[in-house]
Formats: C-alpha cells, sequence, structure tokens
C-alpha cells in the first residue's frame, strides 16, 4: 500500500497523510481544531486556505475544513440544561481545541479524536468523545464521525463541518443539486435558491435541505466538487467571502438556533453514541 503519514515542518507545522497511487495527499494541524488545512486529489488542490490569516492565532481561520460542534451556526441567546443557561461561542468550542491524531489501523486514512474537559464543561455540561476518520480514496475524502456521550443525561448536538473550495471565479461556476428555495441566513427569511447563486461574487450565505447531492462545476479550471450527504448529516450551507475566491459547501446535521428550537437537534442517550457520514467526490468535465 502506497501509503505515507509523517510529521512536517514547512509550510507550517502538520501532519501529512498521502496516497502515491491517487497522487493524492491532506495536510492537517490537530492543534488548531483537527484542521484539515489542505486536499489534493490527482495532484490538485481543491482547499481554499489563507495561510497569512492562519499564521496568525488571534484570526478566526478562513479555509481548510473547521470542525463544527457542538453547535452550527450560532446561539445568540444561550440555552437551557437542567434550569441553567449556558452559551456557546458561533459554532461551538471543537474548532478551536487541540484533537489528537493518529493513523487508523488499516492505513487507509486518520483518525482525529477530541473529548471534554473542565473548560467544555462550564459551557457544555457533558461528558464525550468525539472520533473523526477521515478516509482518503481515489478522487474523494470519506469522513466518518462518532459522537459518544459518557454522561448520565442524554446529550444533544448538532455536528458540521465548513469546508473551503477555491474556484477559479465566484462568477464562473455552477451549483447544481440545490432545491428551488433555501433560507437566507442573513435574514432567515425563505427565498430562491437561484437568486442566491447570482450573487455568489457578492457574499452569500444561504442553508437548504437537497435531496440528492449538491456539485460545484468550475468552468475555468473544470473541476466538479461533489458534496454526497447521508442522513442526518443532510442539510447544506454555502457561505461566500468575496473578494476570496472560494465557495463554502457544508455539510451540517442541523440549522443554527437548534438546540433551542428542536429542528433536526439531534440527541446521544447516556452511554450511547451517533455515527455520522459524509463524503466529497473530485471530478473533472
Amino acid at each position: 500500500m502506497s501509503v505515507s503519514f509523517a510529521k512536517k515542518t514547512s509550510p507550517y507545522p502538520h501532519w501529512e497523510y498521502s496516497n502515491t497511487e491517487y497522487d493524492s495527499l491532506i495536510r492537517i494541524v490537530p492543534e488548531r481544531g483537527g484542521l484539515i488545512t489542505e486536499w489534493r486529489s490527482e495532484g490538485k488542490e481543491l482547499l481554499y486556505f489563507d495561510l497569512d490569516r492562519f499564521l496568525d492565532k488571534d484570526k478566526s481561520v478562513r479555509g481548510g475544513i473547521p470542525i463544527l460542534f457542538p453547535i452550527c451556526g450560532n446561539l445568540s441567546e444561550g440555552y437551557l440544561i437542567g434550569g441553567k443557561k449556558y452559551f456557546l461561542k458561533q459554532h461551538g468550542f471543537a474548532r478551536g481545541l487541540p484533537w489528537s491524531i493518529g493513523l487508523l489501523k488499516d492505513k487507509l486514512g486518520i483518525r482525529l479524536k477530541l473529548s471534554d474537559t473542565k473548560e467544555t464543561r462550564s459551557y457544555f455540561p457533558f461528558f464525550f468523545t468525539l472520533l473523526i476518520d477521515v478516509c482518503l480514496k481515489e478522487k474523494s475524502l470519506q469522513v466518518s464521525v462518532k459522537v459518544y456521550n459518557h454522561s448520565q443525561d442524554s446529550m444533544p448536538f448538532s455536528f458540521g463541518l465548513h469546508p473551503y473550495f477555491q474556484v477559479s471565479n465566484t462568477k464562473k461556476i455552477k451549483i447544481e443539486g440545490l432545491p428551488e428555495k433555501c433560507i437566507d441566513q442573513t435574514n432567515m427569511k425563505v427565498t430562491n435558491s437561484s437568486d442566491q447563486i447570482r450573487i455568489l461574487d457578492k457574499g452569500v450565505d444561504f442553508l437548504s435541505y437537497p435531496s440528492s447531492s449538491i456539485k460545484i462545476l468550475d468552468y475555468l479550471s473544470r473541476n466538479v466538487i461533489e458534496l454526497i450527504h447521508q442522513e442526518p448529516m443532510d442539510t447544506t450551507v454555502i457561505w461566500t467571502d468575496p473578494p476570496r475566491q472560494m465557495v463554502c459547501l457544508e455539510p451540517w446535521t442541523s440549522p443554527r438556533n437548534s438546540l433551542v428550537t428542536g429542528d433536526r437537534k439531534l440527541e446521544v442517550k447516556p452511554k450511547e453514541y451517533i455515527e455520522l457520514f459524509t463524503t466529497f467526490k473530485h471530478n473533472s468535465f
């Protein structure tokens, strides 16, 4: 098997997992929220990554694949657990904590692990473990997640990924597979998906519930990125941040504020776990 897994120091400290048979690799920085910073498929770099911003630890990351847990989006009014109110920052805390990393036993990918701490329990009062297996396949990245609840009570949560895909020009792409209607997250109003796609270069933030996969077709690079959903991680958010030439194509389990509204909220029973799956595929046309 032509795979390697090694710690590298350049152009920044990271772990690199590669498969020469597929001319593919991923780079991961476990200390920075288990962040996958790069994904190369058939020699092509697919992720957008702002290295200068990443090196400034006072700024939030713009690029790679941040991990969203235990909420997606924000919870501005907090949430109640056992009659006590708790507050979580945007997208939760997982993307800001150090994770551990290791090679999977079959060597087909890597495993990231995060467990609760005294600090996390102060704003999310549960004992938990997150295991994320990232497998590098031919022209695809497969992600499986296990969320374990070690507490005595049911644990509510949302989970998502926030991948930034680089594009040649946000005016020269097509997005296929979206339903006719979506929710504009800037005002939480229902609108037309086609209207949002027309203003990608102006900046969008919308959520939808597609019935199948979503594809980004880049007419200049001829790259196709496909997000293949699997229930319950089948909510899609699309976000752009001009003038950055990138599109975030994000699989979430639940919309923002779900811990309060109950909309698609997931709960893990005591001493049990929930498993989630999603796949990103790369092709050309």
